[in-house]
């Protein structure tokens, strides 16, 4: 997506770089300011004014953004991730168009699973998330398994997920299939 010219490699550290404040801000805050989820839609939208075919870019911007967010609110209503991360997934999604929002949201997702499982092991916790986990699959039951109320050592602060969805976002823009 951001090779060949030199104007391509230029947005491209703008996106690079806009992703890399919002993954700074989450993994200080766990939270991304909303104006920077603005600068990023906006940005996207102003590379797709740069392409040769404006209306199809900004079509394609468009539809990558209600992909984006329609991929991850889901997790939201679910309680898995923020706010601040599908709004900030959704604007990176402009950049990408809907084709390459698929696959950055699948990289996400695994970048998110290593990044947990990191999480989990820094707190020492991975022990007791597993047993809940084999507790759950014996049971036949999700009930508990997600609760972590009375847990010595429960996470204080959420995971900064708006990294792994940056990290897909980048993977996918730098490195295209096509």
């Amino acid at each position: 997506m951001f090779t060949g010219s030199y104007v391509h490699f230029v947005w491209g550290a703008v996106f690079t770089g806009l992703l890399v404040v919002g993954c700074m801000s989450d993994l200080r805050t766990r939270k991304i300011p909303n104006e920077l989820v603005v600068v990023i839609l906006t940005t996207g939208w102003l590379f797709a004014l740069y392409s040769p075919d404006v209306i199809r870019a900004l079509g394609m911007s468009l539809a990558g953004t209600l992909v984006g967010f329609a991929i991850w609110i889901p997790f939201y209503v679910a309680g898995a991730i923020g706010a601040g991360d599908v709004k900030f997934f959704a604007a990176a999604a402009a950049w990408l168009g809907p084709g390459a929002t698929w696959r950055a949201a699948l990289i996400a997702a695994v970048v998110g699973g290593i990044l947990a499982v990191a999480f989990l092991v820094l707190e020492k916790r991975l022990g007791v998330v597993l047993r809940r986990m084999a507790l759950a699959a014996s049971s036949g039951s999700l009930a508990g398994v997600a609760d972590q109320s009375g847990v010595p050592g429960t996470r204080r602060r959420p995971l900064p997920y708006g990294v792994a969805l940056a990290i897909g976002a980048l993977v996918a823009a730098w490195f295209p299939l096509t």
